[in-house]
Order: C-alpha cells, then structure tokens, then sequence
C-alpha cells in the first residue's frame, strides 16, 4: 500500500504544470474542469498549496457570465484534437479574454471539492481563509447554471453535449444519435494514436459531436439559442447531482464563513426546487433507481449506468428508494464476477467492458458510490467498493478505467486509456485515508 501510495503521489507532481494538472500527459494535454477539482482532492493530502493552485486556476478562466469551461487550453499543442482553433470560444461575448477554452463544461463538482479541502486540511482556518478567496466564482457558476441552463425553471439544468455529462459515449445517448444525421466530418483523431481505437469513440460518433458544437458555434454560444435549437439537450442524474451535492457544500462553508445570509437563501431555494424535481422527474419506479431525460424529444431514457447511483453521494433518494438503488446494483452490477461498479448496466446487450463509458469501472464514481453508501449506512457494500477499486489498481496501476469483469484482470492488463491518470491517483489517496 506504502508503496502503491508514493506512486500515486509521483502521478500528481508528475502531471501538475503551472498552477494546474493534466489528466494524463499525450492524450490529455491541458486542464479538464471536474478532473482538477478531483485532483485537488488527492493534493490536498500531502500539498494544499498544488490543491490551492489548482482551483484557483481553473476558477482564472471563468466566463463573466459565471460559466466555467469543460477544457482550457494553456499550451499550443497538436496532439489533441478538436482543439482551441476548432471550440472558438471566443465567438462568446463573455468569453474569457485571458484563456482559450471549449464553450462547454463538466459536472459542476467545485462546490462540494472546497468542502472536501477543508475536511482534509491540518490548518482549517487558513484553509476556510483560501476558500472564502474563491468561493464566490463557484456561487457565481451555480447561479448560471440555474438561471441560463434552466428553461423551464424547474430546478433541473441541461446539458447541451454528452462530453459536458463526462461520460462521454455512453450507450444512453445512443438513442440520440439515432434521431439525429449528421455530415461525415473530415479530420484527423488523435487519442487513437494515442490508445487502441477499440477503447475510444468511433469515427460516426465523431461526428455527431462535432455537429452538437458547430451548431452552438452558429450561434456564438448562446445558451438560449443552444436550448432552443441543439439535437441534444438532456438532464442528467449524474450532471445535477453534482451541482445538488455541491450547493449543499456551499451552503455549509458560507455558514462556516458568516454574513452570507442573502446567498445561503438562495442557495436553499435552488436546492429545495432541484432536489424536488429530481426526485419527480428522474427517479423511475420500475426500474428502480434515477435515469436521464431527453429534453429535447421529451422522454425519459430508460437506462441503467453509474450515473443512476450517483444520487447517493447527494444525499438526495428517501431511505426507501436508496434500498431500492442498492439492491439494484448488487444484482445487476455486482456479482461475483464483477468488480463495482461498472459504468453501463452489465445486464444490457450495449455494454461493452472495455469501452470508455459503455461499461468499465471508472475510480471517480466509484469514490462517489463509497461516499454515497456510507453516508445511507451500507458500509460493507462501500467498502467492497473501496476494496473493489484498491484491488483493481494494485493489479493494474492508474489507468483511465478498467475492465468490469474479473477473469479479464488475471494478467494485469485490464487498465485502459491513459495510463498514470491524475484523479485515479488523487482518488485512490483519498479512499486509502478514509
């Protein structure tokens, strides 16, 4: 364990640039909005400054409208692709001047990231003293999230891309590349150089991606147009989960900080709406447990993934409904001869073990789960996924994700993606501590 630890530390310091972290070095060349805010978490163990630095230079490239965008791009660099010359960012109004970045973002996990510092720090006032620097920008992109991402002001925000869900090829959005055709792209991928192209996206889906941004392109960016008009417009479980859990966080550090009344309201009004209409609208009953809706074509999407226990960690299902999630986990997705948890239901004719987002095990959502669980009292099943996780990267090293099928882990070759991956490293120390 000593050991495995040291070279988690390695990773971080290894992957840390100027004031910020890559995810990996090759495939991920710049600065991903959620994977910093879980790589702060691991630095914050053993440098609070690196943590410090990191959130404060992802929190340097917000928009003046409070968004904060899915990748900055501080280097010039070919070796990934679509890059700044492809997002223009700038085609934004509000756009930050300083940084080029996409025009998308991430799961919003910010809020409840500076929670997380100053549960670790050893020096809590000087940490509550650097959270009180910054915690505005995070309130301010809850408020646009709430106020620009909301149309139907029912508490639940859309996503407008399936890389601003994080999971990026999930088989949920398959139903919606099936309404949607749009023109084979001309261009050259470059994470298939990278890592073996039977792990990553195909060239058609591709495609659809890069029609979801050209039309948000067309029309600058512009969240009203983009809800009216982008083929893709969803609201996610794992998505508004994030920004529940981290509104709840806010809440208690702005206590912590005092004379933040007005924004502590406020913060409790978004929450008492979102986590109403979660509970109405994404929770289905048959199945047992939450799944995303379709916004745009009106309908529920009916599957089972990770996201669909992601609301654990939020403290937002009754204690009946999160009996029902774990008992259909446990059967769909942790048998005995699978790790937990895998990111698309095994049970699904779409899952694919090594594929990305349609079916391994990822280490961020299962550090969610293990919370989650815990905080609802199954210890036992949170510590299997603790174990779960510990026992896959021990046998492996920090991959992206792995295999979600026992016997494919025999040989230690079931990590895949990118190697010495920064939040499988930060996330890894802080389940070791916990």
């Amino acid at each position: 364990m000593e050991a495995l630890e040291k070279k988690a530390k390695e990773v971080l310091v290894n992957n840390f640039k100027e004031g910020f972290s890559i995810p990996c070095a090759k495939l991920y060349p710049f600065q991903w909005f959620w994977d910093s805010g879980l790589i702060a978490i691991g630095f914050a163990h053993f440098d609070m400054e690196k943590a410090e630095q990191e959130i404060e230079t992802l929190l340097d490239a917000q928009w003046g409208n409070g968004f904060i965008p899915h990748i900055i791009f501080h280097t010039e660099t070919d070796t990934y692709f679509p890059g700044a010359d492809f997002h223009q960012s700038n085609l934004h109004p509000e756009a930050s001047k300083k940084y080029r970045s996409t025009g998308m973002t991430q799961p919003p996990v910010t809020g409840f990231v500076l929670e997380e510092m100053y549960r670790i720090s050893k020096d809590k006032p000087a940490t509550l003293k650097y959270i009180e620097t910054v915690i505005d920008k995070v309130y301010s992109n809850h408020n646009y999230f709430f106020t620009k991402r909301d149309p139907q002001n029912e508490g639940l925000v859309y996503i407008y891309h399936n890389w601003e869900s994080g999971t990026d090829n999930s088989p949920i959005w398959d139903d919606i590349w099936a309404t949607m055709n749009p023109p084979e792209y001309t261009f050259e991928r470059r994470d298939t150089t990278h890592v073996d192209a039977s792990e990553r996206p195909s060239k058609r889906e591709y495609d659809h991606y890069l029609h979801i941004i050209e039309i948000a392109k067309e029309h600058n960016y512009s969240d009203e147009k983009i809800a009216e008009l982008s083929p893709f417009l969803v609201q996610d479980p794992l998505f508004n989960a994030m920004l529940i859990k981290s509104n709840q966080s806010l809440i208690a550090l702005y206590k912590l900080i005092g004379n933040n009344d007005d924004k502590v309201e406020q913060l409790q009004k978004w929450q008492d709406k979102s986590v109403k209409s979660f509970n109405n609208k994404l929770f289905d009953e048959e199945l047992g447990a939450y799944i995303h809706y379709d916004l745009r074509n009106e309908k529920p999407l009916r599957y089972l993934s990770s996201s669909s226990f992601a609301p654990l960690y939020a403290n937002i299902p009754s204690k009946e409904r999160a009996a029902s999630m774990v008992n259909i986990m446990m059967d769909k997705f942790g048998g005995d001869q699978q790790y937990l948890c895998a990111s698309f239901d095994p049970t699904s004719e779409r899952f694919n073990p090594k594929k990305y987002w349609r079916g391994p095990v990822w280490v961020n959502l299962n550090w969610m789960l293990f919370n989650g669980l815990n905080q609802y009292g199954y210890n036992n099943i949170a510590e299997r996924v603790k174990q779960d996780t510990i026992d896959i990267i021990a046998n492996n090293g920090f991959y992206e994700y792995f295999d979600s099928r026992k016997q494919a882990h025999k040989d230690g070759n079931a990590g895949y993606g990118g190697n010495d991956f920064s939040w499988s490293a930060a996330l890894y120390i802080d389940l070791l501590k916990r």
